[in-house]
């Protein structure tokens, strides 16, 4: 199990947070979401050998929520 955390810039508000994590828990592998507003940032803990990061990188752009950075949590 891998835990990340993704810079987010554009998350502003609760609704984006919903997006975001709409966005992600669907995608095979992941565990949890845990948006944090007003640090833009998202937690996510996930099954690094079913989930990758750059698919949750493509459908969090897809939704246009570009990720800016991502560092180990």
């Amino acid at each position: 199990m891998s835990k990340v955390v993704l810079n987010v810039p554009d998350i502003s508000c609760q609704h984006c947070a919903k997006t975001v994590t709409e966005t992600l828990t669907p995608i095979q592998g992941v565990r949890t979401v845990q948006v944090d507003v007003p640090a833009k940032q998202v937690q996510v803990e996930y099954d690094d050998a079913v989930a990758s990061l750059d698919a949750m990188k493509a459908a969090l752009q897809e939704e246009d929520y570009p990720v800016a950075s991502a560092v180990p949590a």
